[in-house]
Order: structure tokens, then sequence, then C-alpha cells
């Protein structure tokens, strides 16, 4: 929970090539931003491509686990059934946007055409499913909420992360690569940091006054971001009084 982008790229292109040429301009436009880290581009395929064949610790799980999709088909009865897609294809980079935000993910992957999923209405075989993903594509997330906390440099900070993540699709616009955009802090359709300012601090004693709820419930033991933040109290009582 938290104040977070939401973003999705895709290209038509069948060509590795032209991927890792789009991926590479990518990471061009990233080091020219204030990130306070910009890695290189990874690439892998097949099996690689797996997050479940990584371990926990291993460096690449966490882009990995972005790159994964999932896929919807109807449910007897009513409903759906969920269905995750590894890549066979991934090319893509992991940056770190500031203290206090989560790493922002870009790149390009290709998938199956088909999976092979155990049949939920019969478990003892299988089925095949059509995946529907062609071309190259991506989806993931940036929560950059926490990058507000006073200790990590506070709204400045989580302005400077935010905006960057903002210019870097920006930019993938500009590739003609840019899918769908879904900022929570409304900044990408009204490009206004005053009211992004305004925003995290209402995101803030927001999840400070549900963070402070579950405390009351479950005890100390429950731990959150939020409840690092110096102000903590203060931003829980804000939350709450706006309840």
């Amino acid at each position: 929970m938290g104040l977070t982008i939401h973003y999705s790229l895709k290209s038509s292109t069948r060509s590795p090539k032209k991927a890792r040429a789009l991926v590479a301009r990518l990471r061009g436009r990233a080091l020219d931003l204030p990130f306070a880290q910009v890695e290189d581009i990874v690439e892998l395929s097949g099996e690689a491509c797996n997050f479940d064949q990584r371990a926990q610790d291993d460096p690449h799980r966490w882009l990995l686990i972005q790159a994964g999709q999932y896929i919807e088909r109807p449910a007897p009865g009513g409903g759906t059934y969920s269905y995750s897609v590894a890549p066979t294809h991934v090319i893509a980079l992991e940056t770190l946007p500031g203290d206090g935000c989560e790493q922002a993910n870009f790149g390009l992957c290709r998938y199956p055409a088909h999976i092979e999923v155990t049949d939920r209405d019969s478990p003892h075989r299988n089925k095949r499913l059509r995946t529907g993903l062609s071309g190259w594509s991506w989806q993931s997330f940036c929560k950059t909420q926490y990058a507000s906390n006073a200790q990590c440099g506070g709204v400045e900070n989580f302005l400077r992360c935010h905006l960057a993540v903002i210019k870097m699709l920006d930019h993938a616009k500009s590739l003609g690569i840019l899918d769908e955009v879904s900022d929570e802090g409304d900044f990408w359709q009204d490009r206004d940091i005053r009211a992004l300012a305004r925003q995290v601090g209402h995101w803030n004693e927001m999840v400070a006054a549900f963070a402070g709820e579950l405390k009351d419930l479950l005890g100390d033991q429950v731990e959150s971001e939020i409840t690092k933040f110096p102000d903590f109290e203060h931003l829980e009582a804000a939350g709450r009084g706006k309840e």
C-alpha cells in the first residue's frame, strides 16, 4: 500500500535487435536523470527468465517477478481463473530513483504463444492455453511514496524520485513504446508539482492512520514503511482526524 506509478510498455517489433536498441535508449535516458542507481541491461532467455528458478536472494529475482504476466480465463459458474506466464526472452534494466523509493524497472519481454497448465476442473490432466501475448512488452510499477520519509530527504526527495520515473515514461512515449500509465499521484495527467506534493502528504496521513489501526488491533509487531517515519504519530493523528 502506498502511492505508486503503474506503467506498461509495448512494441510490435519481432526483432530482438530492435528491442535491445529500444531498451538501450531507455537506459541512456536513465543515465541523464538523477537516479541514485542505474544498472546494466540484463538479457536472459529460456528457463533463466523464470523467477521460480532463482534463489530468494538472487539480485535479479525482483526484476523477473515483474517481468512475468498474468492471463485470465473464464471459470465454470462465473468468475475467472488467473494463470502466470513467464517470459521467454527478457531485455531489461533495474534503476533506483532514490532513498526510500522502490526500484523502477524498465524493459521489453517476449512471451510464449501457449502455456501448459493444470486443468483446475480436472486436476489429473493438463491443458494448453493460448496467451495472446505478442510482440515485446513490459508491465511494472514503482512505489515512490516512502521516498518522502524525512530521513530519506523528505518531500524534495520524493519529488525527485517520482519525476524521474515520469521522465523515463515520457521518453518511452517519444520512442513509441509507452502503452499505459496510471499515476496515483495524478502528476502524469496534471503535471502539477505542488498538487503532487500535497498528494503525497495526504497519502502519508491515510496510510499512517491505517497502520495505526492495525497496530491497535495486532500490537507492535505490525511493520510498515510508514511507521519508520520520524513523524509517524503526527501523521497518524492527522489521518485519523480526517476519517
